[in-house]
């Protein structure tokens, strides 16, 4: 495992004093720094600590030392090891970050066993945070997402539609959170399509939902090039002059989106958060991120970062900075406060962010760049995906 540490306090180890590095309070932060998902490790850097340097590195008169590991990627064994490092060699009282479902749940033993309360910066599938009484998430679910999105669809006049998910666990998820709301209101899904992870070439898929006689097609993704692949088959095999509404989550994600050019324009999506979102909060957030660095990125996956080191934080001051799991966790149920994304609250059952859902449409804004312009507010979601567990 690559190891990689940082934090305010840091450069001042040398001279503090036993009792000032008791005083400390350490989080470890779970992303993965190398290989092809390493943008998340920086996105989840730049939000944590734009919250940090915020605070002046302290939470409630604490210093905050954040330590890093590297995941790599989707790897189980290796982040349970990383875990198991950070809460008994490095004694954090917090853990932070995780972006894949299966490494989130290889640490739920560990943190159950620790009482070490553990922030979910994006790791999506439902069934997770039930896995330890310990879990807390400020990221989202599918779930959450889609089900209003299928509501949307269903009252729009969407009486068809396909779906095609890449077969994986939050891909499942998706679909059947689709499925579910959609033919509770009377929809019909006129096809499921399961798309392999190693998927390069979309067109056969494109072809078959062209073909199905769908009005629209909901679309999950796991971002990066599989995103960029498939809007290119949709657009080149005639989806959007058929007709076919494109109805996704996070697949028109800032981190990609100036990557699809005039392909994405118009494409509708239903999400959390927009770096477009107009509020003074969001725009508190802007200005911490580009004082962390010029070129930090305003997205789901910073955002989640951000807001939840800022739930450390409330925790931190609830304890004291002592090493209290249990009251932590107590403290934060039914917490509430005004996001970048908009009014949040941690569901006291639950322990997940219950948050507003937006209907989303790519635009050109007036410097040329396209963003995804909140054109609904479906109001305040909760993950519905619990109640299937």
């Amino acid at each position: 495992m690559k190891i990689l540490r940082m934090g305010l306090a840091a450069c001042l180890a040398a001279s503090l004093s036993s009792v000032a590095w008791a005083d400390t309070v350490k989080v470890g932060i779970i992303a993965p720094f190398s290989g092809p998902f390493a943008h998340y490790g920086k996105l989840f850097k730049d939000g944590a600590e734009a919250y940090l340097k915020k605070q002046d590195g302290k939470f409630a008169g604490h210093d905050i030392q954040i330590v890093y590991r590297d995941s790599g990627g989707p790897n189980p064994a290796g982040v349970k090891t990383a875990a198991q490092e950070l809460i008994v060699n490095d004694k954090v009282d917090y853990l932070g970050g995780l972006v894949f479902t299966p490494n989130a749940m290889a640490v739920a033993p560990l943190i159950q066993q620790s009482k070490t309360p553990t922030v979910i910066f994006n790791a999506a599938t439902s069934s997770i945070t039930p896995r330890s009484d310990y879990f807390l998430r400020t990221s989202y679910t599918l779930w959450q997402v889609t089900q209003p999105l299928a509501k949307w669809a269903y009252d729009k006049g969407y009486k068809k539609v396909i779906t095609a998910v890449m077969d994986y666990a939050p891909g499942v998820d998706a679909e059947k959170a689709f499925d579910t709301e959609f033919k509770k209101l009377g929809g019909e899904i006129v096809d499921n399509i399961r798309m392999p992870m190693s998927t390069n070439d979309f067109s056969p898929f494109a072809q078959r939902i062209k073909a199905s006689g769908a009005q629209a097609a909901y679309i999950f993704l796991p971002g990066g090039p599989p995103n960029l692949g498939f809007v290119n088959a949709y657009n080149q095999n005639g989806l959007r002059e058929a007709g076919i509404e494109f109805l996704g989550t996070a697949e028109m994600d800032e981190f990609d989106l100036q990557k699809f050019g005039d392909a994405a324009e118009g494409l509708l999506t239903a999400f959390h958060y927009s770096a477009a979102h107009d509020s003074d909060a969001n725009r508190d957030f802007e200005k911490a991120m580009k004082a962390q660095a010029n070129d930090a990125l305003l997205n789901y996956a910073s955002v989640g970062a951000y807001d939840g080191m800022h739930i450390i934080h409330k925790m931190v001051e609830a304890t004291d900075g002592k090493k209290d799991g249990a009251k932590a966790i107590e403290a934060i149920k039914g917490y509430k406060w005004e996001s970048p994304r908009g009014p949040a609250s941690i569901d006291p059952e639950s322990r997940h962010i219950t948050q507003n859902v937006y209907l989303r449409k790519v635009e050109r804004g007036a410097d040329g760049k396209l963003k995804n312009t909140e054109i609904e507010n479906f109001g305040p979601h909760q993950d519905y995906g619990l109640q299937q567990q």
